[in-house]
């Protein structure tokens, strides 16, 4: 895959996506947490989550996790899942400097280049609403929604499904 070149302050910088190694896991929270809050939701929402956006060493080690470098600096990261043929997207973070720069559609693009090789046919995403247009406009589309209350307030979760050409 080509290795995509960003202009930034009249600096030409490569970016490029690497297999994420098990000690990349305190950066790789970092960014989840730092891209999560981007979306302003309350400090009690986010410590609900602390779980879900905590990435341990060893996730790192049993899922395909990959980070885009932007200047020799971790700025986002993916990781899938795999059910059978179907992979799953764990996760796809940028941090919020970084966003608008298409290293989330280089990063889903890298994804769907792994599945492909790994022999899958579709990709499940469970996304932050905020997120749906964005996978929406990669060639997602919506199959359904996973509703969770929090703090007393419906949120409904986007379920998409990319299926692989």
């Amino acid at each position: 895959m080509a290795r995509p070149f960003f202009a930034l302050n009249d600096f030409l910088i490569l970016m490029s996506i690497v297999r994420a190694r098990p000690e990349d896991a305190k950066r790789l929270t970092d960014i989840a947490f730092a891209a999560k809050r981007h979306w302003r939701y309350p400090e009690s929402w986010m410590q609900s989550w602390r779980d879900l956006l905590t990435i341990l060493p060893e996730f790192i080690t049993n899922h395909e996790t990959y980070a885009a470098l932007l200047d020799q600096r971790i700025v986002g990261f993916y990781a899938l899942g795999v059910t059978g043929r179907k992979m799953d997207l764990k996760h796809l973070w940028v941090l919020p400097e970084a966003m608008g720069k298409g290293i989330g559609r280089s990063l889903f693009m890298h994804a769907l280049q792994r599945v492909h090789e790994c022999g899958g046919r579709e990709v499940e995403i469970e996304s932050d609403p905020n997120a749906e247009g964005f996978y929406q406009r990669m060639g997602a589309r919506r199959v359904g929604i996973n509703a969770k209350e929090l703090d007393g307030q419906r949120r409904e979760l986007p379920i998409l499904i990319y299926e692989m050409k």
